[in-house]
Parts: structure tokens; C-alpha cells; sequence
């Protein structure tokens, strides 16, 4: 117990000096009421955050249900296996892909193109992007699978190309990153 109240002591000390607070050192603690101390850790009920301010309410369990039920309907519309995908995981995968692309219709480009209508679209198709040789040349159309494949190995997929992104590894990932494309391009041939 003694042991484990030095290292508690020590973790806050610094704490408090990272936050700018005193460095100076307490004395030792009475080793006689150290066997005796009680430590309290707050918890909460399993499935509810803890909250950093005891005045502070918890969210309301009904809202957080409902929240997580129109995010797993977002993809229920979707084929399968797609309609069983994270919402959550694909945003989350996709901002690795959000510094390169954006998915608004008519939101230009950046160092990718736009992606909106990406599926059913002729690959190295739109006109206003300066494509690889290897993509302007490329003989196929987006879909799911093809993204899929493309994300598992940019490099590999598709040789000579300029995506310098290394790849998403894990399927449950990409399953949930190509879910998220299908409802943010609206899964729609572009036309191009």
C-alpha cells in the first residue's frame, strides 16, 4: 500500500507540474496512516461515460440509442455486405482520405479528385483532373469491389499510378470506408 501511494504521489506531482502547478516535493507520508487510507475511484454503471465533473449528467441513454440506430440505418439501404458496415469506422477511415479528397459535388479537387459519383465512373474520367498515365489509361469503371481492391494496395492495384497512400489493410475497414462512399458520392454513375 505504502508503494502504491509514493506512485500515486509521484504521478500527481506531475501532473500538477505539467500543468504549471508547484514542483515542490511533500513530505514523505506517515507510513502509520498510509496502511489505513482508502483510495475512492468513481465508476459509472456499465455502458455510461464517466463524467470528468461529478455536477455534470451523463447523456440521456435514449439519445445515444437513437443517435447509434440512425447511424447503423445509414447503411441498411446499401447491398450487401455493405448494408452491415460501421458507419463510424468509415468517417473515421475515410479522414485519412480527406486530405487528398473531397466528396461535395462541385467542390473541386485537391491533390486527388473530387469523388463525388465516383461509383459507375470510368476511372481516370473526370476531365478537369490531371490523371497518372496509368489511370488515363486505366480500362474500368468504380465499384465497390474495385474500390475496395484499390484501397487494400493503391501501388499494387494499379501500376505506375500517383496515389503515394500505402493502402487500408484491414477488410473490416475498407468494407466500412467504401459503405461510407457509397452514401456521401450518392453511389450514383456521374455521367462522365
Amino acid at each position: 500500500m505504502f508503494i502504491r501511494n509514493c506512485a500515486l504521489t509521484a504521478l500527481s506531482l506531475g501532473f500538477v507540474a505539467a500543468c504549471g502547478g508547484s514542483t515542490e516535493t511533500p513530505p514523505a507520508p506517515d507510513q502509520k496512516n498510509v496502511q489505513n487510507q482508502e483510495f475512492v475511484v468513481e465508476t459509472s454503471p456499465p455502458g455510461q461515460p464517466v463524467s470528468a465533473d461529478p455536477g455534470t449528467s451523463s447523456p440521456d441513454p435514449d439519445e445515444v440509442a437513437a443517435v447509434e440506430t440512425e447511424l447503423v440505418n445509414e447503411f441498411a439501404g446499401l447491398p450487401a455486405p455493405y448494408n452491415t458496415a460501421d458507419f463510424t469506422v468509415g468517417k473515421r477511415v475515410f479522414k485519412q482520405c480527406s486530405s487528398c479528397h473531397l466528396l461535395e459535388e462541385d467542390a473541386g479537387h485537391l491533390v486527388g479528385p473530387n469523388l463525388h459519383g465516383l461509383f459507375g465512373r470510368t476511372a481516370g474520367g473526370v476531365e478537369d483532373f490531371t490523371y497518372s498515365k496509368a489511370l488515363q489509361e486505366a480500362d474500368f469503371e468504380w465499384t465497390p469491389e474495385q474500390v475496395d481492391a484499390w484501397l487494400q494496395d493503391p501501388r499494387g492495384f494499379l501500376k505506375g499510378n500517383r496515389m503515394s497512400f500505402s493502402g487500408v489493410r484491414k477488410e473490416k475497414d475498407r468494407l466500412a470506408v467504401v459503405a461510407y462512399l457509397m452514401l456521401k458520392t450518392e453511389d450514383t454513375p456521374s455521367g462522365e
